[in-house]
């Protein structure tokens, strides 16, 4: 073999093995590690590496239809967009090792409208245009990550997280699974007319438990069940072979088969029942039982509501506590979003509150003047996690001063005991003392009406904190006529005060997301700690809930819950759909993220805590949480442009 052969075949290695060492590279991060190797490979085929100098452009606006792909193979790479661009609002990003850009603007056949500049000495991966088209209609995960984005991220999470659940619990389904998937196809039903004994015959024949009456028609006219049966023969009813119709529940609840397991397990919560129909054009499809709900949670959601509403002590409701934990985990494992774990928590934590109340006033006795419990914060929001403390307060209606101070001394009793066992049922005393056997936090609505308006009209730096509180208020047991006129009136003093409107801005900007221009994150030492940590709760989330009760506020919606507020601001046109998605999206991460941190602290016995070390998360997790602490960035940059600050 002749030199120029030898070296010839060495260059050939050389090169073959260049391009292994670049897909090992790639593989380690989204979205190439789901590319197939033959995708993969021509992407790093028809790549080139190019080195940037610290602060040199890569790309910008001024540079007109963009013409390469890039991904950052080494250094870091910051995104700053013009102050023109965003109406005044400059911002700014970070793209580290493995991360692409600009999609958007590829897909879109136009410029940048982000300057891409290196932050230090930075080598990246450069694909031309045309060979860019090519991949991403090639390779789907590709193109999935690039129409969607961080959407396509959380996809993985959830894949990986569903499938270490199947792995460990061997489940097929998840309560995002849909009813018509569940549901039983041929459902047991019957005619109105149908003797007892009969109807009682065929469910014990089908083995089910429950039987639906039905019109000629399949439209679901009644529904007997077990739990129906049982006070039937309660009655001493001797002749079972009257028409069942005398027996049934008219009018069953009933969802589409779109809907979700998740939706139907929350149904059978709120409303103490054990079956769902399932009705698709006005005709019955199937029947979801709590039974075909317990394989897909492990923990009898529907059973532990109705366990924790009929416990005849307090030490019953406190055990509860742990198999709300257990629930709470076997969720998670199944990849249940945060939504609806939160909503599941608030749930089971409502029912306890209102037991609570009930076994107080059975044992102190009834004080003889109807009151309303109130919760406000995250329990006013429907957004509890398992580390809460009390946030409550009373409401009652009195004509006069004198009325109101004689009611407000016949409930204070009540409400310190009622405070005190909450405790003891895993729900901390407020150190603020926001809590309702608080004289303060035991008002007339005259006088929950005129606090509010104080919060308003003199905007000092407690009463601004207040309205962090109070604002979010919501009714845990009692009548709601009265929250609801304190709601009402609420909202149309904001909407009238501007200044009130701009003070809430600037309080909705104290708390910065802790992501830095040079480095991932923005991390501090808390205490005695050793180890830089940030706050998961009051640097992400905050900024979220902050911005979307300002907003909501401001705009007359009622809503209280934060995703249900940005849902409702898309709706209305005051939030763009786009950016509102994104909120929603970063806000249900971090909060994921917490949960599962607070998960893992109770297994292990350690105290809660909302502080994280970011160096503890796998690339993915990390890269997300980035991304969703920028999207907190921008919320707060478009109240600062709206508001003037």
């Amino acid at each position: 073999m002749s030199k120029a052969d030898v070296f010839a075949k060495a260059g050939k290695t050389a090169v073959l093995q260049n391009i292994h060492g670049t897909m090992e590279f790639l593989r380690k991060f989204p979205p190439f590690n789901q590319m197939e190797n033959a995708h993969l490979a021509y992407l790093v085929e028809n790549c080139h590496l190019r080195f940037y100098a610290a602060e040199e452009t890569i790309v910008a606006p001024e540079n007109g239809v963009v013409q390469y792909f890039y991904i950052v193979k080494q250094g870091r790479v910051y995104g700053e967009r013009s102050a023109s661009d965003t109406h005044g609002a400059r911002s700014t990003f970070e793209i580290t090792a493995g991360e692409c850009f600009p999609m958007a603007a590829l897909l879109g056949e136009r410029a940048t409208r982000t300057a891409h500049l290196a932050s230090e000495d930075t080598f990246c991966l450069v694909l031309g245009k045309p060979a860019f088209a090519k991949l991403i209609a090639l390779s789907e995960p590709l193109r999935d990550f690039a129409i969607r984005g961080v959407s396509s991220l959380l996809d993985q999470v959830n894949q990986q997280v569903q499938r270490r659940a199947v792995e460990s619990l061997g489940e097929q389904y998840s309560l995002d699974t849909r009813l018509g998937d569940l549901a039983l196809l041929q459902p047991v039903f019957c005619l109105p007319s149908m003797p007892l004994n009969r109807a009682v015959h065929l469910m014990n024949e089908q083995h089910v438990g429950s039987v639906v009456m039905v019109d000629t028609e399949l439209h679901p006219l009644g529904i007997f069940t077990l739990r129906d049966l049982r006070r039937v023969i309660a009655s001493g009813i001797d002749d079972l072979t009257q028409p069942i119709a005398r027996f049934m529940t008219q009018q069953p609840f009933y969802l589409p088969p779109d809907a979700s397991a998740f939706d139907a397990a929350i149904a059978m919560t709120e409303r103490h029942i054990a079956h769902v129909c399932v009705v698709e054009n006005g005709r019955l499809r199937g029947v979801i039982s709590e039974r075909d709900l317990f394989s897909l949670q492990r923990v009898d959601l529907v059973h532990l509501a109705q366990t924790i509403r009929h416990a005849s002590r307090l030490d019953m409701l406190a055990g509860m506590r742990i198999q709300i934990r257990q629930l709470v985990d076997n969720m998670l494992a199944h990849g249940a979003s945060s939504t609806q774990v939160t909503h599941i928590v608030t749930l089971l934590n409502d029912h306890t509150v209102a037991r609570v109340i009930e076994l107080a006033i059975e044992d102190m006795g009834d004080p003889g003047v109807p009151f309303t419990w109130l919760c406000f914060g995250s329990e006013g929001r429907c957004e509890q996690t398992l580390y809460t403390d009390q946030d409550n307060g009373i409401l009652f209606e009195a004509q006069d001063p004198d009325e109101t101070a004689r009611i407000r001394g016949k409930l204070l009793p009540l409400a310190e005991r009622i405070n005190l066992d909450l405790a003891q049922c895993g729900f901390s005393l407020c150190k603020g003392k926001i809590m309702a056997g608080n004289p303060e936090m035991c008002l007339s609505r005259q006088e929950w009406s005129r606090r509010f308006q104080s919060f308003i009209l003199d905007s000092t730096p407690e009463h601004l904190l207040g309205s962090t509180i109070f604002f979010d208020l919501r009714v845990v047991w009692g009548p709601t006529d009265g929250c609801e006129q304190l709601r009402r009136e609420l909202l149309e003093q904001i909407e009238e005060q501007t200044l009130f409107q701009r003070l809430m801005a600037e309080n909705a900007l104290r708390h910065r997301p802790p992501a830095g221009r040079f480095r991932d994150f923005v991390v501090s030492r808390k205490g005695n700690d050793k180890t830089p940590t940030l706050d998961l709760k009051k640097e992400g989330l905050t900024p979220f809930v902050d911005g979307a009760r300002l907003l909501a506020l401001a705009n007359g919606i009622e809503a209280t819950n934060t995703q249900e507020r940005l849902r409702q601001l898309i709706e209305a046109g005051i939030v763009d759909a786009k950016d509102g998605s994104a909120y929603e999206e970063a806000y249900q991460f971090i909060q994921q993220t917490r949960m599962e941190q607070h998960q893992q602290q109770a297994r292990e016995q350690l105290p809660y805590s909302n502080r994280l070390d970011p160096d503890t998360l796998n690339h993915l997790d990390r890269r997300i949480l980035r991304e969703s602490f920028r999207q907190a960035q921008r919320l707060q940059a478009s109240l600062a442009l709206r508001y003037h600050l």
